[in-house]
Parts: C-alpha cells; sequence; structure tokens
C-alpha cells in the first residue's frame, strides 16, 4: 500500500523557519521525483520545489530560502523553509511521480499547514 506521511507543518512567525518531512513506503522510492507543492486559499496549486535524477529544482519565489533534500535510504523527503514570509501560508503537499512517455504515477500526501503570522 503507497504512502506518504507529512510532518513538520505549524505557526511559524515571518523570518522563522520550519522543516517539512515526507516520510514514504510502497514505492521505490528511488526511482521517483519527489516534490513539493503548496496551495494558498484562491489560488492554484503551485509547484515550489523538486528533486529527481541528482538534480534540485525551485520556483523563483523560494529559490535560496527553502532547501530540498531527500534521504532515500530512509523513503522520507525533506523541505528546509527559511526565512518565510506571509505569502508563504500555504497548504503544502507532498509528491511522488513517475513519468515515462506513455504514463505517468502520481501520488499525493495529504497535505500540512503552514502558517506564516505574528
Amino acid at each position: 500500500q503507497v504512502q506518504l506521511v507529512e510532518s513538520g507543518g505549524g505557526l511559524v512567525q515571518p523570518g522563522g523557519s520550519l522543516r517539512l518531512s515526507c516520510a514514504t513506503s510502497g514505492f521505490i522510492f528511488s526511482s521517483y521525483t519527489m516534490s513539493w507543492y503548496r496551495q494558498a486559499p484562491g489560488k492554484e496549486r503551485e509547484l515550489v520545489a523538486a528533486s529527481g535524477g541528482g538534480i534540485s529544482n525551485y520556483a523563483d519565489f523560494v529559490k535560496g530560502r527553502f532547501t530540498i533534500s531527500r534521504d532515500n535510504a530512509k523513503n522520507t523527503v525533506y523541505l528546509q523553509m527559511n526565512i518565510l514570509k506571509p505569502e508563504d501560508m500555504a497548504v503544502y503537499y507532498c509528491n511522488a511521480r513517475w513519468t515515462t512517455r506513455v504514463l505517468q504515477n502520481d501520488y499525493w500526501g495529504q497535505g500540512t499547514q503552514v502558517t506564516v503570522s505574528s
């Protein structure tokens, strides 16, 4: 059974830090691109960061502040969030994706709330 279990969300002040974790099971973790998405009320879900094939990529609005990392031995992906801003407030989702020219597999976590407020 595929599982993605997130933790680490919560309330933080502007300028503060949080580390999100996503522990997974039920699929070949090292074969999947792992990503973090977020969605704020009234806005589209947007890609925050992705890690696959030894390469990490970031959205411009988090570059230099957020870091994605993965521990293949623990089947876990992390998102270290520093210098948080009010506009970072959103539900953050963990995603695992495997893509070929003919099909795509997508697994999602439940989402975890990140609140940035004074």
